[in-house]
């Protein structure tokens, strides 16, 4: 969700670079009035719980290095912070953003975990890893829950045996702001809070760029939303920058790389959702601008060597492409009503808004397509796709079916996502006649559903899905049958694990018992995820049998360090050249 952050400071600040710094800079900011500005009340709201950990940290307690230009700027960010912004919304609010178990934690080195209730199956062996945003400094002014920086917890299962670790992704902006000693890039989420605060912050970050402070063309992203094998390696993904290669140590620890330009230019981004290809190991992904063209579509090899992108022309406006799905021989992206229009700055509110006026639509185009002639779309009333669970051909490849989240109302998925209901729905594409057919396969607010990966772009059959409590909370896992989904039969859900009251969790995801068997059951295997007591607040990593009536928990691992709820994860197997 943070593409736009990249390419809008691109195409806004960064359109060249200063052949020298400037021996002179001066920044005015005229005409803000503040005399009569408001205090500043914090809403209390159930968005979040209001209780802050025992042990909350400021993740980064390395000693900064700092200067004149440093504290210059430091003094304009509070000066814009304590002067300029409006009272702050609560889904910007750091005091609520970051309350209870959202709350940053610091790194943790690798560390045994001997307190296991149940037993580790031995078919588990290797890293189950969970990205999620974590920033390094307690932010003073606006944060959204999408500003974070990247963090990786980690846990390396062996003979029956878990190491727990917790390491930043060490990415461009990382290091900076970890060396600088405060925040430098902007964030794009939450830094528009007024015309006045607006127009200051884009100022300062124009200015950080001609004194040199940073260099856009490393990268402006936080690595904070999933991962991904490419190629045989790992990497850390949020779509506002290129991924970032990580690797997993020997003892469990996990290692940053550094940023893969060869997915890439220096000012651009990649998705955080690419998919792969279980049989010929290729990687389909795609990456989304406010300038045009505002989408492309490439592929990677089985080496992990990029091919030629395909430039999308008929998405005629930028769109928060967040996620996609592909089929054996389609790709299948979503055009939704979230809109990017940074033309909405001036007018002080973020660029990234709802146009309620506009009709999702879905775009197929062939994987092997050497030209944006070859997509076509069709409207999809009231659909707008944030996730994409899997798609596959029937009926000789004359349809295309798609499942994924639909996000309802969508005006809420940005401020207010305790509002929003995600239903989890099938979509059948007649290819002939370009007619849709849509209908719901569960009952209940579902988003962030996986599958056996074996199953990717191939008709599958079990679903299993988080329950919001709501979102971003997640209070369970429900699997669902989709053979019962083709002739409308209502809620297909065949098991449900609720946790106890007061625990969370987060997405689930499919560890197969036997990945190189092809004659194993398509259920036959582990959900693993992370889960965190909020009465207790301890954090452990869960093993649920995924073909039991009732997902029944077989292991409990309890963690030394807290885990913070996040996004996406992986299973990386002990063979895998990660």
């Amino acid at each position: 969700m943070e593409a736009l952050s990249s390419s809008f400071l691109q195409a806004y600040t960064f359109n060249h670079t200063p052949s020298s710094p400037s021996p002179i800079f001066k920044l005015k900011i005229s005409s803000v009035q503040i005399d009569e500005k408001q205090a500043k009340t914090f809403h209390q709201t159930t968005f979040f719980p209001q209780k802050l950990p025992k042990h909350s940290h400021n993740p980064n307690t390395t000693p900064p290095k700092t200067n004149q230009i440093t504290k210059f700027f430091t003094a304009l960010d509070n000066f814009i912070t304590d002067f300029i912004d409006l009272p702050l919304r609560p889904s910007i609010d750091p005091r609520h953003v970051l309350s209870g178990n959202f709350a940053p934690v610091p790194e943790h080195p690798p560390t045994p975990c001997p307190e296991v209730e149940g037993a580790l199956p031995r078919a588990l062996n290797g890293t189950y890893l969970r990205n999620g945003p974590n920033p390094q400094f307690f932010p003073r002014g606006p944060y959204h829950m999408f500003d974070g920086d990247g963090m990786l917890h980690a846990v390396t299962v062996s003979g029956g045996r878990a190491t727990f670790c917790s390491r930043f992704v060490k990415t461009y902006k990382y290091s900076l702001e970890k060396e600088v000693g405060s925040p430098v890039i902007l964030n794009v989420f939450s830094a528009f809070n007024g015309l006045p605060a607006s127009l200051a912050r884009c100022s300062v970050a124009f200015a950080r760029f001609l004194l040199r402070q940073y260099d856009p063309r490393r990268g402006v992203g936080a690595a904070n939303t999933s991962l991904a094998l490419i190629g045989g390696k790992l990497f850390a993904l949020g779509e506002s920058d290129l991924p970032y290669r990580v690797e997993i140590r020997a003892d469990g620890d996990i290692v940053t790389v550094g940023r893969h330009v060869a997915f890439g230019e220096p000012y651009m981004t990649m998705t955080a959702h690419p998919k792969t290809d279980a049989e010929t190991g290729e990687v389909f992904a795609f990456r989304h601008s406010i300038s045009a063209p505002h989408l492309s579509f490439f592929r990677i090899n089985a080496e992990g060597v990029k091919q030629p992108e395909i430039p999308i022309a008929s998405l005629n406006e930028a769109s928060l492409v967040h996620d996609f799905a592909i089929t054996r021989n389609y790709a299948v992206f979503p055009d939704p009503q979230i809109v990017i229009k940074p033309a909405e700055i001036v007018r002080g509110r973020a660029p990234l808004g709802i146009d309620e006026a506009k009709v999702p639509r879905l775009g197929i185009v062939r994987r092997g397509a050497e030209s944006d002639g070859e997509m076509w779309w069709v409207d999809v009333p009231g659909f707008n796709m944030m996730h994409a669970v899997n798609a596959w051909e029937e009926d000789g490849g004359d349809t295309v079916v798609v499942v994924a989240s639909n996000v309802q109302p969508v005006e809420h998925v940005l401020d207010r996502v305790d509002l929003v209901h995600s239903s989890m729905e099938r979509v059948e594409i007649n290819v002939r006649d370009k007619s849709v057919r849509r209908r719901a396969v569960a009952a209940g607010n579902l988003d962030f559903a996986v599958i056996n990966p074996a199953y990717v772009g191939k008709k599958n059959r079990y679903v299993y899905a988080a329950i919001g409590a709501p979102m971003p909370k997640i209070g369970g896992v429900v699997k669902i049958d989709l053979s019962l989904s083709a002739n409308d039969s209502g809620d297909c859900t065949v098991a449900r694990r609720v946790y106890a009251p007061g625990c969370y969790g987060g997405e689930p995801f499919f560890v197969a018992r036997e990945p190189d068997n092809p004659a194993a059951a398509e259920d036959d295997g582990y959900l693993v995820t992370y889960l965190h007591d909020e009465n207790s607040e301890e954090s452990k990593f869960i093993v649920m049998d995924a073909k039991s009536p009732n997902l029944d928990v077989i292991a409990a691992v309890k963690l030394p360090g807290r885990v913070p709820y996040g996004f996406h994860g992986i299973f990386v197997p002990h063979n895998t050249n990660s």
